[in-house]
């Protein structure tokens, strides 16, 4: 027999409703199976579902399992802030205050809240090189030249994703995707340009004038230093509106090489009619924290 649970929808990465990346929340996912989360997921056709379940780890405030249309997903950014602010929206009582502690499959995540904003500390990126001949068979289906993508990099904090840095936000935004061909191949590419084309130094000074008020006001049309987007076929989400995980990789990789300042703000689902718009900064001790506004749209209950 269904049973209604508790049911919230958010949009992560903005503070306005619709312009940024949707999630759907289960806020009581007792007694359901991988099966049942699937189906659900698939139903909900958003590039993830959640299921809130109690933790199994003393030191966690709850467990999330984390699905797309196409699987279970060890790991995601935006579900991860989006399933927390329904959590503390719906009167979960983190253990330490300020700080809520997240179970998934990947290990524990910590999210902090900074005001209305909250921000998850990333994971760690393994990187590889890519080789010639997986970058020779991805690229055409970007629509691509081999000489275009400035770097190259395997990223994988749980999601694994090819990533690219490309010559500008202007490059970004004109692929057009043969997501097929890309489901294909199975492999999900992150793509990044800075906006007008800058070079690494150039955004490094424009964020020291820009990072007085980070975490203070919401994000402004035109405050993003990058653009990125997320082509995610072979888990059956063409194009993710907004990617808190391929951010946070993308964030550890360009930040260390020295491609990204350690505050900046990131922009994607422009091509999508979206203003999605991810807070990165990396502390002091080298933790990158990838954050965003969250706003509920969806609330009620599901039958399941």
């Amino acid at each position: 027999m269904p049973l209604a649970r508790p049911f919230a929808q958010i949009d992560v990465f903005s503070a306005v409703p619709c312009a940024g990346n949707p999630v759907a929340v289960v806020l009581d996912g007792q007694g359901l199976d991988a099966a049942a989360m699937q189906r659900f997921a698939r139903w909900t056709n958003l590039s993830e579902t959640t299921f809130v379940l109690p933790p199994e780890d003393a030191r966690a405030d709850y467990r999330l399992r984390i699905f797309t249309p196409g699987g279970e997903l060890p790991f995601a950014g935006h579900p991860t802030l989006g399933s927390c602010f329904a959590w503390l929206a719906a009167g979960g009582v983190p253990r330490q205050p300020g700080q809520v502690v997240q179970q998934c499959a990947q290990g524990l995540v910590s999210i902090r809240q900074s005001g209305q904003r909250l921000a998850f500390a990333a994971p760690p990126s393994q990187r590889r090189e890519v080789p010639a001949a997986t970058l020779a068979e991805v690229l055409p289906a970007l629509g691509l030249a081999p000489a275009q993508p400035r770097r190259a990099q395997w990223l994988d904090n749980g999601p694994l994703w090819l990533g690219l840095q490309l010559d500008s936000a202007d490059t970004v935004l004109a692929l057009a995707p043969d997501h097929a061909r890309l489901a294909a191949l199975g492999c999900k590419v992150g793509v990044a340009g800075a906006r007008g084309g800058a070079g690494s130094g150039a955004l490094i000074a424009r964020s020291n004038r820009e990072a007085r008020a980070f975490g203070a006001v919401a994000a402004r049309a035109d405050d993003a230093l990058i653009e990125v987007r997320a082509f995610a076929a072979p888990i059956g989400v063409p194009e993710d509106p907004v990617t808190g995980s391929l951010n946070a990789s993308l964030a550890q990789w360009l930040i260390e090489a020295g491609e990204l300042p350690a505050r900046y703000v990131a922009s994607q689902g422009t091509a999508l009619g979206r203003a999605g718009r991810v807070h990165v900064e990396r502390d002091a001790q080298g933790q990158v924290w990838v954050g965003g506004d969250c706003v509920a749209v969806i609330g009620g209950q599901v039958r399941l």
